[in-house]
């Protein structure tokens, strides 16, 4: 039998869940929410531009996604520069498109030529694509896979950082198994990210994209990061409780598993955000505001980034 959310997917088998009567009878729609009226739509969009379609309000969806859903993915897409104001695609938008990641992943990717890091931003998209199954945690020993973690945000840098650190620590030991064992990581997941990362080496250069590397310049690395996640933005409050910049607007907290949930920097860009007991963010790097500015003049002001504007402190 196939685990519970597997089951008809991967394999045959069954699957049961359990309700009370009246939360079946009351609660539960007659039919699921067909996945594209529930979904970020920036892939899709940018998926069917680079398609030639360009009439996304009348194209003939199975099952049409809202309206709204599809200006959000359209202003995204714009604030990324993968649209002009005219609405088709860039130069950086056919690139990106030629990416099967998310739009913001893509951009992070194009704009590693920029910085002249790609070789590292590719490696740090791979580990994101797996996931967060990279550290295993046997009961018995979880004091030494915490001290094993902790090496890896040796220098106080950020869960991207962390993740290329990973990366090229496993790749020095020519893809040891027993590497992966003695630091409590995943071999399976260095393996699949090691899959992503050979085939995104193999599309930047089809760009042509040079593929180049910065070494240990971790500034350059975090500007490539914050040219793709600067929609994801928050600063921390006297509160101790983080908000995101732009609307909508709302307080969130470093996700425990981070490297910085303790360290608490000023301004950070993250992953994704996730709803458990509390709204968290994940895979999260800290970064100086004014390169919010400096990336992305046309997204955020000056107005936005008090950090900026020391005159009008209180």
């Amino acid at each position: 039998m196939q685990r519970s959310g597997r089951s008809g997917r991967t394999g045959p088998g069954q699957c049961y869940r359990l309700y009370t009567k009246d939360h079946f009878e009351t609660e539960l729609e007659e039919n699921c929410i067909p996945e594209i009226q529930r979904m970020n739509l920036a892939s899709v969009v940018l998926t069917l531009k680079s398609l030639g379609i360009n009439d996304l309000m009348n194209f003939d969806f199975v099952d049409a996604p809202p309206n709204e859903a599809l200006m959000k993915a359209l202003e995204l897409l714009f604030a990324l520069g993968a649209l002009n104001k005219n609405g088709e695609l860039t130069r950086a938008g056919r690139w990106m498109s030629e990416f099967p990641l998310s739009p913001m992943l893509s951009k992070m990717i194009v704009a590693s030529e920029k910085y002249k890091c790609s070789s590292e931003i590719i490696s740090i998209a791979a580990m994101l694509s797996v996931g967060y199954a990279i550290f295993h945690c046997p009961k018995d020993k979880m004091v030494h896979e915490d001290n094993s973690r902790r090496n890896f945000y040796d220098g106080d840098v950020g869960d991207h950082i962390a993740l290329l650190n990973i990366y090229n620590s496993w790749r020095e030991t020519q893809y040891s198994t027993q590497w992966c064992h003695e630091n409590f990581i995943q071999v399976r997941s260095m393996k699949m990210a090691r899959n992503v990362r050979d085939q995104l080496e193999g599309l930047v250069k089809r760009v042509d994209i040079e593929l180049t590397s910065v070494g240990n310049d971790h500034e350059a690395i975090l500007k490539s990061i914050t040219a793709g996640y600067f929609p994801h933005c928050a600063r921390l409050e006297k509160d101790g409780v983080y908000r995101t910049i732009k609307q909508p607007s709302q307080s969130v907290r470093i996700h425990p598993s981070s490297g910085l949930s303790h360290k608490l920097p000023k301004w950070v860009v993250y992953h994704e955000l996730v709803l458990t007991s509390q709204k968290y963010i994940r895979q999260v790097s800290s970064i100086k505001p004014q390169w919010l500015v400096e990336m992305a003049p046309h997204y955020y002001q000056l107005k936005d980034i008090r950090d900026l504007h020391p005159q009008k402190r209180k």
